[in-house]
């Protein structure tokens, strides 16, 4: 095998096949990247077993082949060299990398020991631009569950109807829902699936949030493909709870805060509760207030207040402090959210209405 490819390629595409190495495994190959020379095309595979990457560019092939390498250490290497050609050559199980004055040669695996690609026939699928779902992604995917004995919550819920598309994530203490309209002429239908949400996550960051992707689901897999790059990785089964039913039909108490400002107010008040995380939220609809308030277990205590709009009834609710950042932090470039309240002792909702509707549901803690 021989092939000459561009530096700023090269270290493009291992960059993207970089998230299917797995981080610690007792089988080498697994480490290691496939490359693949045949008519002037490379195509380099990784692949964990649970997820698996394909990427390909353009490249001079002189002699066609394939052979698997250390992935990371190709990664290091690629990264020092200058923007030039770069040769590569192998004999035997060795593999010569020329670039400019710099020469290195690595020991290769044997590439029929690699994983074969899965094979996948789509039975739905459906093309969106991935700018807006990266975004709509990076809203909702970290309030996805980690407890492996609930594997329906580890994933982001999505669903495309009418032109409008869902993503829904929960961990059983906050719910995550936001939605959007888009014109999709490759849906008839409806379409849903439940992804898992570090697969999500990963396979939009390898579009760069440019262009389309397409999504697709087989029996037991979800396929992601953007131009030259295919991601596979297993599909999550099992019915998504019925999230819809936690979501109050009426609210007693309205309140409209400047993100910014609560932002601000809560990282004080948060210096103190590092240990115990309840934050006390005392609103007033007669001054147009909310103190927010937290007490140390050594008893040293903060408070910030707020101008707010409220309107209904006042009164003091808890929050763990963790979870509002958790919405706020996805929301710092809005002006304004609304927290409504059904009661001061069920589930806060906070809202945000613009291009991506934003909707963040957390239970409160008890005071």
């Amino acid at each position: 095998m021989k092939f000459t490819v561009s530096q700023s390629a090269l270290s493009d595409a291992i960059a993207v096949v970089m998230k299917g190495i797995a981080p610690s495994s007792t089988l080498p190959i697994l480490s290691g990247v496939l490359v693949r020379a045949a008519d002037g095309v490379l195509e380099f595979q990784t692949s964990n077993y649970t997820i698996s990457i394909r990427h390909r560019i353009a490249a001079r092939v002189d002699e066609e082949g394939q052979v698997v390498i250390p992935c990371k250490m190709l990664s290091n290497i690629v990264k020092t060299l200058p923007d030039a050609p770069v040769e590569f050559e192998l004999s035997e199980r060795q593999v010569t990398i020329t670039c400019e004055r710099s020469a290195f040669r690595l020991n290769t695996l044997d590439a029929g020991d690699f994983p074969e690609f899965p094979t996948f026939a789509l039975e739905r699928s459906v093309e969106l631009p991935a700018n807006i779902l990266t975004e709509m992604v990076g809203r909702v995917w970290r309030v996805t569950s980690t407890d492996k004995n609930r594997p329906v919550l580890n994933g982001v819920y999505m669903t495309v109807e009418n032109n409008t598309i869902r993503l829904v994530a929960t961990d059983s203490y906050r719910l995550a829902v936001c939605d959007t309209q888009v014109e999709t002429s490759t849906l008839e239908g409806s379409f849903e699936l439940n992804v898992p949400a570090d697969a999500f996550n990963d396979a939009l960051a390898i579009t760069g949030g440019q262009g389309s992707i397409l999504i697709g689901s087989t029996d037991t897999q979800v396929v992601f493909v953007a131009g030259n790059t295919t991601y596979v990785a297993r599909r999550i089964e099992g019915v998504y709870p019925n999230y819809k039913a936690l979501l109050p039909a009426a609210c007693a108490t309205t309140v409209k805060i400047d993100v910014a400002a609560l932002t601000s107010a809560l990282k004080r008040v948060s210096t103190v509760a590092q240990a115990n995380s309840a934050v006390k939220f005392d609103i007033s609809t007669e001054t147009g207030s909310m103190v927010l308030s937290a007490i140390s277990n050594d008893q040293d205590a903060a408070t910030a207040t707020v101008e707010v709009e409220a309107e209904g009834a006042s009164g003091v609710i808890a929050f763990n402090y963790h979870y509002i950042f958790g919405c706020l932090n996805v929301l710092s470039r809005e002006k304004e959210i609304t927290l409504e309240l059904q009661s001061y002792n069920q589930a806060g909702v906070f809202k945000s209405y613009d291009k991506i509707n934003y909707l963040y549901l957390v239970m409160p803690v008890r005071i």
